[in-house]
């Protein structure tokens, strides 16, 4: 996939009228460009233009003649500072890339805020949504995931079956509401995609990810995602008792429902799905890690099935679950699960 909104810093003196010739010129020429101010005040002591393409994409450029502020591992001076999900001119083919993050805030604060204007005009409903708004947009701007990203919320309702937009994208706003995932958000939000084709069963398995980050944090556990260990793999989640400082290693995986699959029921589309994860994964791991099986694709009927039959999940300790929009929980527990979900889950 194509990598999330990102900078590039181009370490060099920069002019209006080169910017005019080297960057204006070459989109013009090639997409049809209108360059213009941008429609926020640039970082002080920096200039700005705004492009617009013809096809409906956007790039954004500020310089200085001083740069007291450069990434780390950047070498001071003048710079400037180009973003878009719009062909890149060749003169800045050779740039260093740097995330939202990496930049210094006053630049970071301005681009951010001409994205959310252009992210809201486009899908003036988000608006409703800031967490969400604020937390995708290097995915819901980006070149390549733009439409789909925004389309898995709007039209799918963030994999919530029979839910509408408002309902799937509040539970969403929700769990990022606290903050807790601010830190890791390029790396969380760009697991939702940046491919220009709707991949629904990748994006409702990022959505679970945010799902059990949700419930860790209702039931009172900070939590650090994308955990390394020896065997080589990440795993999704440590959950930390911040009264006793205790961890333990969580994995997530989100079965599809029988109706897409060759599982030939419900309750198989959960033994097969935890079986992949088990098998690869967490076998090699050697064990110590508690096992999420969220069954929130499931429509009402499938999880009943699998809530009355409690199927093994052929790895212990581990929660089979089912979230709903409004935050309403179900599950049950095979094993001795070391942490207490009891907050966030409703027992069956």
């Amino acid at each position: 996939m194509a990598q999330p909104l990102r900078f590039r810093r181009a370490p060099d003196r920069w002019s209006l009228d080169r910017v005019r010739s080297q960057l204006e010129r070459p989109l013009d020429d090639n997409l049809g460009a209108t360059a213009a101010d941008s429609w926020f005040s640039p970082p002080p002591g920096y200039d700005a233009r705004r492009f617009d393409m013809d096809d409906g994409s956007f790039a954004l450029f500020c310089w200085t003649e001083g740069d007291a502020d450069p990434p780390a591992g950047a070498s001071g001076g003048p710079a400037g500072y180009w973003i878009g999900n719009t062909e890149t001119p060749s003169e800045l083919w050779r740039t260093e890339k740097y995330g939202f993050d990496e930049v210094a805030y006053p630049i970071s604060r301005w681009v951010q805020r001409e994205l959310l204007a252009g992210l809201h005009d486009d899908e003036p409903w988000l608006a409703a949504y800031p967490h969400v708004s604020w937390y995708f947009l290097p995915v819901f701007c980006s070149k390549d995931g733009a439409e789909t990203t925004r389309a898995f919320f709007r039209d799918h309702a963030a994999g919530f079956p029979g839910a509408t937009r408002e309902e799937g994208t509040g539970f969403v706003e929700e769990a990022l509401r606290p903050g807790t995932l601010d830190d890791y958000r390029a790396t969380m939000a760009g697991k939702l995609g940046t491919s220009a084709s709707l991949d629904l069963v990748r994006m409702s398995a990022t959505i679970a990810e945010f799902t059990a980050a949700r419930i860790l944090t209702d039931s009172g556990y900070a939590v650090t995602p994308e955990i390394e260990v020896t065997t080589g793999h990440s795993l999704d989640f440590r959950a930390t008792d911040p009264d006793t400082g205790r961890a333990s290693l969580v994995e997530v995986t989100r079965p599809q429902p029988a109706s897409n699959r060759s599982a030939s029921d419900p309750v198989a589309a959960v033994r097969d799905t935890a079986e992949t994860k088990t098998s690869g994964q967490l076998e090699a791991h050697g064990g110590g890690v508690t096992l999420l099986v969220d069954c929130t694709s499931f429509p009402a009927d499938d999880w009943a099935a699998v809530r009355g039959a409690k199927p093994d999940v052929r790895h212990r300790p581990s929660v089979v679950l089912r979230a709903r929009p409004d935050g309403h929980v179900e599950g049950y527990r095979k094993g001795s699960v070391p942490i207490d979900l009891s907050p966030a889950i409703d027992w069956v």
